[in-house]
């Protein structure tokens, strides 16, 4: 598996950074949240629809040691990021458990799926032109996680940051009748797309506003598993925003 997770990360290096989303603790993050709150809970589920599948290899690496049995539909705009996930897949042999679409999601046809999973753009800035502008989350950070909570999926994994405005995402969430069934939170140093000055710069103007939260060495990133209501007794939006919201 360590053999495994190395070469995607080498293929990813074949691009840049401008062209090609690169962080390995993140993406790690990513899947290893997928693995314990998604892929071990719907072994059965026939499909899962993925916003932004990247380099594929969260999901990748998931399928490699989990006894999920479906199939998951990842899509993406960025036609070299959705190069290196299909050579990927090609290569572990998840042709049939792994299909990458080179579509944008919200215009895209769909299959039904019970599960929406994403690691969306958070980056907040005033507008696109950053390093990498598919990163844009809009003017908090949280335009697009909003915009996928939206489409009315019965379960929701997504990435949350603590500097993209988590508090508005979260009351958003439940305005859509949504709680908050589980989470997993990593402690991350800022790195080369966050550390960007004009993305540094609407961090500490939102953080002035109360709607991010970090300290000089660290921000949090949650892996949480929105629910529709009716399907769980348990909302645990108190104790994710408690822990996000202490830095």
């Amino acid at each position: 598996m360590k053999e495994a997770l190395l070469n995607l990360e080498e293929s990813t290096k074949l691009f840049s950074p401008k062209e090609v989303f690169f962080c390995p603790e993140e993406s790690q993050f990513y899947s290893h949240c997928l693995d314990l709150l998604v892929l071990n809970r719907c072994v059965s589920s026939e499909a899962i629809v993925e916003f932004g599948c990247g380099d594929g290899s969260p999901i990748i690496n998931s399928l490699l040691k989990t006894p999920f049995k479906g199939e998951i539909h990842g899509y993406d705009l960025n036609a070299s990021a959705c190069k290196v996930a299909q050579s990927r897949i090609e290569q572990y042999g998840l042709d049939n458990k792994y299909v990458i679409h080179n579509h944008s999601f919200f215009e895209a046809a769909r299959p039904e799926a019970e599960y929406l999973i994403a690691n969306p753009p958070y980056l907040p800035a005033p507008d696109a032109d950053i390093l990498m502008p598919l990163l844009h989350g809009g003017s908090d950070g949280a335009s697009i996680t909003k915009q996928l909570l939206a489409l009315n999926y019965d379960n929701v994994l997504v990435m949350l940051s603590s500097y993209s405005n988590p508090i508005d995402t979260v009351e958003y969430a439940k305005s859509q009748d949504y709680c908050i069934a589980d989470f997993m939170i990593l402690p991350l140093k800022f790195g080369y797309y966050s550390s960007e000055p004009k993305v540094k710069h609407t961090i500490f103007n939102l953080r002035r506003k109360r709607k991010a939260f970090f300290s000089p060495n660290i921000y949090f990133l949650a892996g949480v598993l929105f629910k529709k209501q009716c399907q769980s007794t348990v909302d645990l939006s108190d104790e994710l925003l408690r822990v996000m919201t202490v830095l």
